[in-house]
């Protein structure tokens, strides 16, 4: 779909129909409700499947909501959204397709600084390349044309810049830098700006022999970049008494810029007597945060017993915590942890343990089929598009009925979901097993419905994931698992809930 107009009313990347979903999913809805769902979802680290329904809900080809919000916020909300899930072929991909970087020029901006901050020219500058619109906003006006040199363009380039200083354009900065690479001067002016990303890697890109220290004021974006180019000074080299500058090395690793290994190798580098290493728990308050950690970390290094040594590891953590830097203690904490069987672990430790031992790997579980409970058998094919109709009503009435002889079988909620998710697509139960359970229509929330029933399709959705939230699908309890499928089958956005079906209803093993 190309999409040139500024007076644009669709953009996204999906079709509606390959979702289940409308065209008009947001016209019924007030916006200001809009903005206050987005609000409180903006507040959670999503899990991946509150996070694909979003990007379904966001990205859908679909008219704009008109009350009581503008086209321009909405824009905003779906560009807010893109940057915090930072799936960049996604940002990319719904950018170019509806043509509309001067629509989302933060997206664009977002997009081409963290490419940038990674070292990586070509792919800044590949999105330029395929724009096929001229470019409005001042800053990516300046990144195109440096691109366009980049490219040996020069004449073009050249012709551009005239342009716009004939429109007024003045930088004395850029325009310093960008003569040197036209090869109109010989040397740069050495100046650095660290105002944008863009304008950091000129002074570098202009100046064989550039040095630059960061702080800790240095933005995380420049700070990538320095790490991405080996700009960044040896840590061993840094004196133990040069409190400020571990410091500012400390908040760099918990930025992910350097990494742990290299941060507690450095605090094997203090030294402490016998006495402060047996008194660890009381002297670490005497001492400065850094020497703190050191000493408790040298101390953790140096115990075996699995409930001291968690004590020492919880008393790190919070000593970074409390300096705001915990994630420069995130892979050597999940290294300690793994260090200690789940058995030994104290009952007062547990929680801790359990929400720092997780390891990145998560390895997919192999469905294993209990043809004696409903929602584990082999029936649950039918979410993968494994089953005729005919066939799965035939096996679904001989399972039943099987079920109603048998006295001692009790309806789960699991049960319940399945059925209920069957007879949403039109499976034909026969009416003899009505009475096997009974529905409950209050445990379905008021909002979701009335959101259902005055077609508020995109609303509804982000109600949906607004419950799911950070959990896992199959970590939220059988109730709340209820009235999501229930709502998803009223929507029939069949896609979006077979996936999560086919995640809450087998047994895996």
């Amino acid at each position: 779909m190309e999409l040139k107009s500024k007076e644009i009313k669709i953009a996204g990347l999906y079709d509606p129909d390959d979702y289940g979903l409308d065209i008009n999913m947001w016209i019924n809805s007030d916006g200001l409700k809009l903005k206050n769902l987005l609000k409180n979802i903006d507040k959670y680290n999503l899990s991946n499947d509150a996070s694909e329904i979003l990007n379904i809900s966001m990205l859908t080809n679909a008219y704009y909501p008109n009350q009581n919000i503008t086209e321009q916020e909405f824009l905003e909300i779906k560009s807010n959204w893109l940057i915090k899930d930072s799936n960049f072929e996604l940002i990319e991909e719904y950018l170019l397709k509806n043509q509309i970087i001067n629509l989302h020029p933060e997206l664009m901006k977002y997009l081409v600084d963290k490419h940038l901050s990674q070292s990586d020219i070509k792919k800044s500058c590949e999105i330029f390349s395929k724009n096929a619109e001229p470019i409005e906003d001042k800053y990516l006006s300046k990144f195109n044309l440096y691109c366009l040199i980049n490219y040996g363009k020069n004449e073009e380039a050249q012709l551009i810049l005239d342009l716009k200083k004939e429109l007024g354009f003045e930088d004395n900065y850029y325009e310093n830098k960008i003569n040197y690479l036209f090869g109109y001067i010989d040397e740069a002016n050495k100046e650095i700006s660290e105002n944008s990303i863009l304008d950091f890697h000129l002074a570098h890109r202009t100046n064989p022999e550039f040095m630059f220290e960061p702080t800790k004021e240095t933005s995380k974006l420049i700070w990538k970049y320095l790490s991405a180019s080996n700009l960044l000074y040896n840590i061993q080299d840094i004196e133990i008494t040069d409190l400020d500058k571990i410091s500012t090395i400390e908040k760099a690793t918990h930025d992910k810029n350097y990494s742990e290994e290299e941060l507690f190798e450095f605090y094997k580098r203090f030294q402490f007597n016998i006495d402060q290493l047996l008194n660890t728990g009381e002297v670490y308050k005497s001492l400065s945060s850094i020497e703190g950690r050191a000493l408790v970390y040298q101390r953790l290094l140096l115990t075996e017993e699995p409930k001291l040594k968690l004590e020492f590891i919880k008393m790190l953590k919070d000593i970074f915590e409390e300096d705001n830097i915990g994630d420069a203690f995130d892979e050597e904490l999940k290294k300690f942890l793994n260090q200690i069987n789940k058995e030994e672990v104290p009952s007062n430790f547990t929680t801790f343990y359990s929400k720092y031992s997780k390891g990145e790997k998560v390895i997919d579980k192999k469905i294993k089929y209990n043809n004696k409970i409903l929602h584990q058998s082999k029936l649950v094919n039918y979410f993968n598009g494994d089953y005729a109709k005919s066939k799965i009503e035939e096996d679904l009435n001989k399972f039943l009925k099987k079920i109603k002889k048998d006295k001692k079988y009790i309806f789960s909620k699991k049960d319940i979901i399945f059925l209920e998710a069957l007879k949403s697509d039109g499976i034909k139960i026969s009416k003899k097993y009505d009475n096997l359970y009974k529905i409950n229509k209050s445990e379905m929330p008021a909002d979701i419905q009335s959101m259902i029933d005055n077609k508020e399709i995109g609303a509804a959705l982000l109600r949906v994931i607004e419950v799911i939230g950070p959990e896992k699908i199959e970590d939220i309890d059988d109730d709340t698992v209820y009235f999501i499928i229930n709502t998803l089958n009223q929507l029939n956005v069949d896609l979006i809930r077979n996936k999560l079906l086919l995640k809450i209803l087998p047994l895996k093993v």
